[in-house]
């Protein structure tokens, strides 16, 4: 279980967060919604959370 967090997961977690991060910066050198853009970065908050998460949960997995 520890390296299908570690392996797949965990890679789409990340993923995920410079995604988000790409769209609201891109967004925001564009001059587009500045309510798009807050979204964004909060979201990117929230997907950095998970990716710890996960990262902490697969640690403790291949820690036992």
């Amino acid at each position: 279980m520890g390296t299908v967090l570690s392996k797949i997961i965990l890679p789409i977690a990340v993923a995920a967060v410079a995604l988000v991060l790409v769209m609201g910066l891109v967004n925001m050198m564009r001059g587009g919604s500045p309510n798009l853009s807050q979204r964004l970065m909060r979201m990117r908050v929230l997907l950095q959370f998970v990716a710890i998460c996960i990262t902490m949960f697969a640690l403790w997995v291949m820690g036992r």
